[in-house]
């Protein structure tokens, strides 16, 4: 995928991981290490918006590995745990980076070159949705922003969010119906018929 793809792609996986791993999800910080860990991957492609900013690294890496080989395998996420924990780096620091650097290598397998995750193994995985730079690329990167906005928040923001910009409205019938539920159904009942009350009386002279 591209560089853009890959950068919503890991700000979605942030938005979801965080509230499950304890971490803030909003916080400028750790999104930007996300963000950034989304990007390392291509560290093994010398013309990736990653691999032009570390040059001559990128091109070392391109020249003996090649693209989408060790780094793009789940040894690379392994190794990339290992030397942050190593180093010091906090729990805090660390989590964003390395789900950034998963969200890269689930974008890139949802093209039809996929990925040799057990690298050095031989195999490939892949599960071809869309070409890298094709027009159908932004509409599965869209879809799984929406998954993540929805992951994300809860029913009662989303619900509240969706009518007060009317979106339900606009759209076709059973479209989304995760996103706009039906209103929920109002039982009519039928209005009571006031009860009678019939008064005994007694006939007769009163002893």
């Amino acid at each position: 995928m591209m560089a853009g793809s890959h950068v919503a792609l890991g700000a979605a996986a942030w938005l979801v991981a965080a509230p499950r791993l304890g971490l803030p999800a909003m916080d400028p910080m750790p999104l930007a290490l996300a963000v950034a860990g989304s990007l390392l991957p291509d560290i093994d492609h010398p013309q990736s918006w990653a691999g032009k900013r570390l040059r001559p690294v990128s091109s070392i890496i391109a020249a003996i590995l090649g693209h989408r080989g060790a780094t793009h395998s789940l040894l690379a996420v392994a190794g990339c745990a290992w030397l942050l924990l190593h180093d010091g780096y906090s729990r805090a620091f660390v989590a964003p980076v390395l789900v950034g650097y998963l969200s890269h290598l689930a974008g890139d397998l949802l093209t039809p070159r996929g990925l040799r995750l057990a690298w050095p193994l031989k195999g490939t995985w892949a599960l071809p949705l869309c070409r890298s730079g094709s027009p159908f690329e932004p509409v599965v990167v869209a879809m799984v922003l929406v998954w993540a906005w929805c992951s994300a928040v809860t029913p009662q923001t989303r619900q509240a969010i969706l009518s007060a910009t009317r979106v339900c409205e606009w759209m076709p019938p059973d479209f989304f119906a995760a996103l706009c539920p039906p209103p929920p159904r109002q039982l009519h009942a039928k209005p009571r018929r006031p009860s009678t009350v019939v008064a005994a009386t007694r006939s007769g002279p009163r002893g």
